[in-house]
Order: structure tokens, then C-alpha cells, then sequence
């Protein structure tokens, strides 16, 4: 197990730091939910799907 571990450090070390990544998106993303932010940014002036997205 030990000679294992040691051939395959570095895989299991960007393996952690990439999950790492994507729980602080994924956490983000809710976090935003929870307190009512949208993704798109609110600049609707001059986007063609501007009165779609957000009630008026």
C-alpha cells in the first residue's frame, strides 16, 4: 500500500486540490442561491433576453 501511495502522490494531490476547487464552486453557487443572487449579473440594458430572466 505504501509503495502505491508513493507512486501516486502527485495524481492523488491534484485529485484533492481539484475536488477541493469544485466544493468551493459548488458551495459558492448555493451561497449565492441562498441570498437571492443571480448568475447572470443584472445588466439586462443590453441583452436580448433582458425581460425573460428577471420579473418586473
Amino acid at each position: 500500500m505504501l509503495s502505491w501511495f508513493s507512486s501516486n502522490w502527485a495524481t492523488i494531490l491534484i485529485v484533492v486540490v481539484l475536488l477541493g476547487i469544485v466544493a468551493g464552486c459548488i458551495a459558492t453557487i448555493l451561497h449565492g442561491r441562498k441570498t437571492g443572487k443571480s448568475s447572470c449579473g443584472c445588466s439586462c440594458g443590453h441583452c436580448p433576453m433582458g425581460g425573460a430572466c428577471h420579473k418586473k
